[in-house]
């Protein structure tokens, strides 16, 4: 297990930078002209966008967006307004390997089919295990002094917000999420987390165990023979059917 724990970082972004600026107007912009796609390298420029650690909260405006790009940014959080994004079908924030979680509300864009992430840098990742950040004394804070519970929307101050680490799927990745709940009831509504993964939402820290990636493997891959194969297939090689309700089998788990 990789023994480093990322520590939270919060006021990541210089709000009063040039390049922040011209983010939120380009946000402004891609809004009011109903594009359905968001790509602020294109806009900015290599050095501005460079300068950029999260996305402004009017990132919740984009009505009509469906693609993402954020391919190779040095972007270190995402708003939970993104889950207001609700024609989002794309996300590629690929090659940012300082994101290293997900605000639980991404999964309320429920047009999000496809995803493109760097697995690697996630926390609780298959392979290398990135250990979870305390969130007991190192809570994720977020501009203002109000948020909204991530399951009933109910505004709460930052105080009395409950944060929990979640792991669940998300368009086709398997994303180390986090999510502000304003009471028990809502922490019980989350869902089941994905199998290979810590089995219940948590608070991180060191002592928090984690699966090994034997346990995922046993959880999430399916080995077969050619011997097997053709088993399936009455002894033949040729019979497609069988073989898509296999692969349906497997994908379902």
């Amino acid at each position: 297990m990789n023994e480093k724990i990322h520590k939270i970082e919060n006021d990541v972004q210089d709000r009063n930078s040039v390049a922040w600026k011209k983010l939120c107007e380009y946000v402004d912009k891609v809004a009011s002209e109903n594009r359905e796609e968001f790509a602020p390298y294109e806009e900015l420029g290599e050095e501005l966008f460079f300068q950029i650690y999260t996305l402004p909260e009017s990132i919740s405006k984009l009505k009509k967006v469906k693609k993402i790009w954020l391919y190779g940014s040095k972007i270190k959080r995402i708003p939970p307004e993104i889950g207001e994004m609700e024609s989002l079908e794309y996300f590629d924030p690929y090659t940012s390997y300082n994101l290293h979680w997900f605000p639980y509300e991404i999964t309320n864009c429920k047009n999000l089919k496809d995803s493109r992430v760097s697995t690697r840098a996630l926390l609780g990742n298959y392979k290398n295990r990135i250990r979870f950040p305390s969130l007991i004394h190192n809570p994720v804070r977020y501009l203002g002094e109000t948020l909204k519970c991530s399951v009933c929307k109910k505004e709460i101050t930052c105080e009395k917000t409950n944060q929990l680490w979640i792991t669940l799927r998300v368009g086709t990745d398997t994303l180390p999420l986090l999510a502000n709940l304003c009471s028990k009831e809502c922490e019980e509504i989350l869902p089941e987390p994905v199998k290979g993964y810590v089995k219940f939402p948590h608070k991180g820290g060191a002592d928090l165990e984690q699966p090994s990636y034997e346990e995922w493997e046993k959880a999430n891959v399916v080995k077969m023979t050619m011997a097997d194969i053709e088993k399936l297939n009455d002894g033949t090689t040729d019979n497609p059917p069988k073989l898509l309700k296999l692969i349906r089998k497997i994908w379902e788990r």
